[in-house]
């Protein structure tokens, strides 16, 4: 059983799986959702096939690897690993990743590894993304973990602390591995870097009193997630500009159910996951040290080159890159055809924007936005060989 401590954030225990999965059947939303996600489903069928299931894994396996494969044929040329092979997947580790999709990032993750033959992992999920109390039960059936976010201070450092305990307790204790996010919300242009305070966040429990060595007892492994397209990139796009117009702009939670529903059934073509090799070598040399902001920083500072190191790199990254340079520096890397098609790519997706009265001048900056969330992976992964 869960300890009480962690109840509130913790998947659903196998022992109350049946219970839980009787709430959401009961929720209308649900029933909504599976007729707009499975037309042709009936659902009553589906509700009676659903009360057979008793535990989170044969869930995964007879439900959601269908789904995740369903939209893996119809959303993408097809989803690949590497890497794994080269990773000791005996023991649980704390997977992080950069973050491309709300939803897909994880569970694709989950699809590789038990293609792989591993289960797949439990998975770090903001609360602002659980508007209906069916998502939450949803989310809880399937293995992920709520991260409390927008509260008090008090209040969020209460939430950080219980994380962090239960993070550890589920490598350490429950045996299975987690993935969460590098930070807080997609990086809108595709600079995936480190937040500081998610490192700060998992080092707040652990045996030592080092950082790094309650860091170490994690074995971090980062994860490079590679899109062909994005999806939700005019919704970026179209992000940037209001918020150029208004700087006080905020999303909506519509606009957050947007951005999910675009991203999960939207075309992304090719996706790629590498699982890099764990931090712990370089990370044992950290433990020598009292320096927490230096050991934090520097932490950071390895999640990030493995991440940049591990993408894969596709033809529109390198013309992406190019456009912004203003030069031909990978010309070879395209072709005059693919050039022209990436071209009406980028004007198609910008004409889904439904800002109004959008001048000639913003939708110029709009497309500098696009082509600069295609060039970072690559800029990035340059200055990462470059520091090899």
């Amino acid at each position: 059983m869960i300890p009480e401590d962690y109840k509130d954030i913790a998947p659903y225990a196998d022992e109350e799986f049946a219970e839980r999965m009787e709430l959401l059947l009961q929720a209308p939303g649900f029933a909504n959702a599976i007729k707009y996600v499975l037309p042709e489903a009936e659902f009553n069928q589906l509700a009676d096939s659903l009360r057979q299931i008793r535990d989170k894994d044969t869930f995964q396996s007879k439900v959601m690897v269908p789904i995740l494969m369903r939209l893996e044929a119809t959303t993408t040329d097809g989803v690949s690993d590497s890497g794994i092979k080269d990773v000791d997947m005996s023991r649980p580790r704390l997977f992080i990743s950069n973050h491309r999709d709300i939803v897909l990032d994880a569970s694709f993750l989950g699809l590789v590894m038990i293609r792989n033959g591993y289960p797949a992992q439990e998975v770090a999920l903001g609360d602002n993304l659980l508007i209906y109390d069916w998502i939450e039960h949803l989310v809880r059936l399937n293995k992920g973990v709520i991260v409390k976010r927008n509260l008090r201070l008090t209040k969020a450092l209460e939430a950080a602390k219980q994380l962090s305990g239960y993070i550890h307790y589920c490598i350490n204790q429950k045996h299975e591995s987690v993935w969460i996010a590098q930070r807080e919300g997609r990086a809108k242009d595709s600079n995936d870097l480190t937040q500081e305070s998610v490192l700060k966040m998992l080092a707040l429990d652990g045996k030592s009193e080092n950082i790094a060595a309650r860091l170490l007892e994690l074995n971090i492994t980062p994860v490079a997630i590679s899109y062909e397209y994005d999806p939700t990139d005019y919704l970026k796009a179209s992000e940037f500009l209001a918020r150029r117009r208004d700087p006080d702009f905020k999303k909506s939670p519509n606009d957050d159910l947007k951005s999910m529903e675009t991203g999960l059934l939207s075309y992304k073509g090719h996706v790629h996951y590498t699982i890099c090799p764990e931090i712990n070598e370089a990370l044992t040399p950290l433990t020598e040290s009292t320096d927490k902001v230096e050991i934090i920083h520097t932490v950071c500072r390895l999640i990030d080159r493995s991440i940049h190191l591990g993408y894969y790199i596709y033809p529109i990254n390198y013309y992406a890159y190019d456009r912004v340079e203003g030069n031909s520096r990978f010309a070879d890397k395209y072709t005059a055809e693919d050039a022209h098609k990436f071209e009406e790519y980028f004007n198609k997706q910008l004409n889904l924007v439904r800002l109004p009265d959008v001048t000639a001048e913003e939708r110029e900056f709009m497309l500098h936005e696009m082509l600069m969330m295609y060039a970072n992976p690559l800029r990035n992964r340059l200055v990462a060989e470059e520091a090899k």
